[in-house]
């Protein structure tokens, strides 16, 4: 066991079932694939920074799925809104062991293992790591020990998340690291060349 942890949050993979806001404009089926495209360079970008990691999934544990090669650790995600299932997540994390703690989603296209070692090596010396999202709420959070109040009372789907958490923080030594663009709609996907030639979109 090392001391330091990633944890992925992803969704099960299933038509219909993810990003529903760019089905809207591309269908449920490049959705699909496009998400596949994301979980997959989540898995390689994690996968090349040594430490343990865990992906919590949405729904259900696949035995054998894009996560099984790197022998990731397994677990599925708590009930309740984004904040409960993030606490929960790192209260699970620091209660099994781990000092140094990031969580991420399955959403930067743009996510290289440069950013999550930077923000291990920023967790050094600050409280809190975050990493924006160019939506308004971010793509990474890095901490050493929960933070109760940060995970609550907060709109999770809208852009005012990175602001409000920001706010809850004001005691807290916060190092903000390069914001990146989550892909949650056509005009975010417009934005990653290299994945609309993946997928053979012309915007």
């Amino acid at each position: 066991m090392q001391e330091n942890l990633i944890i992925i949050f992803a969704r099960n993979p299933k038509l219909g079932k993810v990003k529903t806001r760019l089905a809207a404009s591309i269908g449920n089926e490049m959705a699909l694939k496009t998400y596949t495209l994301l979980l997959e360079h989540t898995a390689k970008v994690t996968h090349q920074v040594k430490c343990d990691k865990m992906v919590f999934y949405s729904e259900n544990i696949e035995k054998n799925d894009l996560w099984t090669p790197y022998k990731f650790i397994k677990v599925k995600q708590a009930d309740g809104d984004l904040g409960q299932r993030m606490a929960h997540a790192f209260n699970h994390a620091f209660a099994v062991g781990y000092r140094k703690v990031i969580l991420i989603g399955s959403d930067a296209y743009s996510l290289q293992s440069k950013h999550l070692e930077t923000a291990f090596n920023a967790l050094q010396n600050h409280d809190v790591v975050l990493g924006p999202a160019t939506d308004g709420g971010y793509y990474l959070l890095g901490l050493k020990t929960i933070i109760p109040s940060m995970f609550k009372n907060k709109k999770w789907s809208e852009s005012s998340v990175l602001e409000a958490t920001l706010g809850d923080l004001k005691k807290f030594n916060i190092h903000l690291i390069e914001p990146l663009n989550d892909i949650d709609t056509f005009e975010d996907l417009k934005k990653e060349p290299q994945l609309l030639k993946q997928l053979n979109i012309h915007d």
